[in-house]
């Protein structure tokens, strides 16, 4: 039975009390930590956790469960305190914080069970809480998304990419918090305690907002029921707090920012004074609050067994661009399995998605131009159990470089795929080429990496990478290609294609994508001449078949040639070359090497180093010296 206000109350501000105390105990036993952003937001904490949200300690990832998400990943101390508090681990297992055989770690990972997606780079959860609300729409459950950001954080972009396209969205099932204590790490904030600013703010951006004071726990149990009474719009509620509230001689100082209390005589200080903020008639409330907490609902399972999508259906010989045969697969893929989603930042109909919007418009997001939040909503229903394809061109997926790095360590299953990589893209020029994209997704351990030729390469690859358990990263081209692949070829992730090969072949030329099919002009000029080449199609650029590498340069002399529409560093020369440096084995390496211009297409593979006749000069370059 619910408690009643008077009695609730005076509980909650013990839970408060205790969540300082064990953010304090345990970042001192540490000897490092943000003890003071999490005595900030304790109040809140304590509200959401014990008198809000529905969730089931024991089974932290229940589909139904309201989802919290901690934007401000550095008061990690005050989370992890609050599932404990909740029953979910003993409270002993704080004092293990950051230590390297805890999962108790200096900000939230999946690691944890009750932690959905990694946050510690600011302005990152709260667009990973819009892919958890929209989650909730395409199963069609009730739970809520709370997310609880800092003021400091606030100034990030990316927060207010996540504000247009939440507001546009009208996810009322999601109530942002900003903890507004005033102070960031080296000095006061943007806007300090100036709340109306906050406010005018997310008012302008679409959202209900709820100006609190941070410490009046009837104050943040009033907002979190407005905010579930709000109808088409989301909520944000801005609380006022205090840095370091309840230990006096810190209490909104600025310097205090990261800093431990030291054990011993000033740790023994601090936890002294706070353990007096105890309401002694309320003790056996609190203990009975973790046992009051409402369980999620039961929830049906996903609506239908998935079914395999259909085949590609193509003719060798016929020119198809792999990014229109990308927009193809995911339709296809969106109508044999309901857990894939689209997302897109208005450049649909380049990427050719808007094929999965005109089978599936339910489950496509529109992000506009704002790739950080795109890819952040992503990881967020990535989390949450669906199969997301967030597409744009390659080179605008660099302006989420950070939210990628933050998927990887979220471990989450993003399928990400970026169009009109390269110089092969023609007169837009270099601001539209990606010439990096490959590096920037092969630097992070596990993303796997697919760059398709044609377009039964790209439809077989679409399919292997929304199963594939993790991030995946796809280049599609803009160039029509010819379909090479019959249509039940078969490809694996971490595979390879040897497209031409014989026993007189005196160079292995590795390609991918559009440089395939200036390998195969190059393998026909040169047979012509009476000089064999050995083909390969990298389709797997992360990771790479190394062991097929290997046989390949052992049958060819050694003689490696690699050939990429990207930059010269961390693309398919420097793959190729970390496979096969332990058998003894050097790659040269063909690639673009200056900072390209407009041009036509088949002029700028040419001027840039990666065109059939540079592949030949390659070729007889190093079997010459060979000889």
């Amino acid at each position: 039975m619910p408690l009643d206000r008077a009695t609730l109350i005076p509980a909650l501000k013990n839970v408060a009390t205790q969540l300082r105390i064990d953010s304090i105990r345990s970042t001192s036993e540490a000897g490092s930590g943000h003890p003071t952003s999490c005595a900030s937001a304790a109040d809140v904490m304590a509200a959401l956790f014990f008198a809000e949200m529905r969730f089931d300690p024991q089974n932290p990832r229940h589909p139904g469960s309201d989802r919290f998400i901690l934007s401000k990943g550095h008061a990690a101390p005050i989370l992890y305190a609050a599932w404990a508090e909740a029953g979910a681990f003993d409270r002993a297992e704080l004092l293990k914080l950051r230590r390297i055989d805890s999962d108790l770690e200096g900000h939230p990972t999946p690691r944890l069970p009750f932690v959905d997606v990694a946050t510690g780079s600011l302005g990152q959860g709260i667009c990973a809480a819009i892919g958890t609300a929209l989650n909730a729409r395409r199963i069609e459950s009730d739970y809520r998304t709370y997310v609880l950001l800092g003021d400091g954080e606030s100034a990030e972009g990316s927060v207010w990419e996540a504000a247009d396209v939440a507001a546009i969205d009208k996810l009322d099932n999601l109530c942002g918090i900003t903890d507004v204590n005033g102070l960031g790490q080296s000095r006061a904030t943007m806007w300090q305690h100036d709340m109306e600013q906050f406010a005018r703010r997310w008012r302008a951006f679409g959202w209900h907002a709820i100006v609190i004071d941070g410490h009046h726990m009837a104050a943040i149990l009033d907002a979190l029921d407005e905010a579930r009474r709000t109808k088409g719009q989301p909520t944000m509620i801005l609380a006022r707090t205090i840095k370091g509230k309840g230990v006096s001689f810190v209490e909104g100082k600025d310097g205090w920012h990261g800093k431990a209390f030291k054990k011993g005589e000033e740790l023994d200080r601090v936890l002294a004074e706070l353990e007096k903020q105890f309401v002694p008639e309320a003790d056996v409330v609190k203990a009975d609050l973790a046992r009051q907490i409402p369980k999620p609902p039961a929830m049906p399972k996903e609506n239908g067994t998935p079914k395999s999508a259909a085949p590609p259906a193509y003719k060798i010989g016929d020119k198809v661009a792999t990014r229109e045969a990308y927009g193809t697969a995911i339709a296809k893929l969106g109508e044999a399995d309901a857990r894939v989603v689209a997302l897109d930042a208005d450049v649909k109909n380049s990427t050719f998605s808007d094929k999965f919007e005109k089978a599936l418009p339910d489950r496509f997001y529109q992000n506009f131009i704002a790739e950080q939040v795109m890819i952040g909503a992503a990881m967020g229903l990535a989390a949450r159990g669906a199969i997301p394809f967030p597409s744009t061109f390659a080179c605008f997926l660099a302006r989420a470089a950070d939210f990628i790095r933050m998927a990887a360590i979220s471990q989450v299953g993003i399928k990400m795929a970026g169009s009109h990589a390269g110089v092969s893209i023609g007169e837009d020029g270099p601001s539209q080429m990606a010439l990096e994209d490959l590096a920037m997704c092969r630097a992070q351990p596990n993303i796997a990496v697919l760059y398709p030729c044609d377009a039964v390469s790209a439809e077989r690859l679409v399919t292997l990478a929304a199963y594939h358990p993790g991030p995946v990263y796809i280049r599609t081209s803009r160039p029509q290609t010819p379909v090479t692949y019959s249509n039940d070829e078969t490809f694996s992730i971490g595979g390879l294609k040897v497209l031409r090969q014989s026993g007189e072949d005196v160079a292995t030329v590795i390609a991918a994508g559009v440089t395939v099919f200036e390998a195969l002009k190059a393998h026909e000029a040169l047979k012509a001449s009476g000089t064999s080449i050995r083909v390969i199609d990298l389709y797997s650029v992360a990771p790479v078949d190394k062991d097929a590498l290997v046989a390949a340069a052992r049958a060819t002399g050694g003689r490696l040639i690699t050939v990429e529409d990207h930059y010269a560093a961390g693309g398919i020369g420097d793959a190729v070359a970390e496979a096969v440096a332990d058998a003894g084995f050097e790659v040269h390496r063909l690639a673009v090497r200056e900072i390209p211009r407009s041009g036509k297409p088949d002029e700028l593979l040419d001027r840039f180093g990666i065109s059939a006749r540079h592949i030949m000069e390659a070729v007889r370059a190093v079997a010459l010296v060979d000889a």
